[in-house]
């Protein structure tokens, strides 16, 4: 359901407003989201990667079964999480959105990692599914330099 909400509501926004506005506007609520959600994760900012990954990789529900995620990396430099499955993109697959529309609503939605990460004081810089790729999401997450 929340997949075919996601679909219509970026349908809606797209017809009133274009691609452009809709996606920035799915993407700013998005973001904001992930945000939200935190705190329980700023415990481990700017530097515990590892104490970062088993909070986060806990804290997803059916996590093997719904997002099947991989750690690919994890030191004192890098986070990599590669998810496999994606309740999301695989509901908008079964609805038979284009490349083109997946494309577009993985990138939104996965906004939400931005948006968490970077509130509980790391650098984010993953990558949303896009055609031809297997799987899913990959996460990057790196600690955050000190500010002057």
């Amino acid at each position: 359901m929340r997949a075919a909400a996601y679909a219509h509501i970026f349908d809606v926004l797209r017809e009133k407003l274009g691609t452009e506005p809709a996606i920035d506007l799915l993407s700013e609520a998005t973001r904001r989201l992930g945000a939200s959600k935190a705190a329980g994760l700023a415990s481990f900012a700017p530097t515990d990667l590892a104490g970062l990954k088993d909070a986060f990789l806990d804290g997803i529900p059916a996590r093997d079964v719904m997002f099947a995620p991989a750690v690919t990396r994890c030191d004192h430099e890098r986070l990599e999480i590669q998810f496999h499955r994606c309740p999301l993109k695989e509901a908008w697959q079964a609805m038979g959105r284009s490349d083109t529309d997946l494309t577009l609503l993985c990138a939104w939605a996965s906004v939400i990692d931005s948006g968490l990460f970077e509130a509980a004081g790391f650098t984010f810089s993953g990558e949303p599914w896009r055609p031809g790729q297997t799987g899913c999401c990959l996460l990057r997450i790196e600690p955050r330099a000190a500010r002057c």
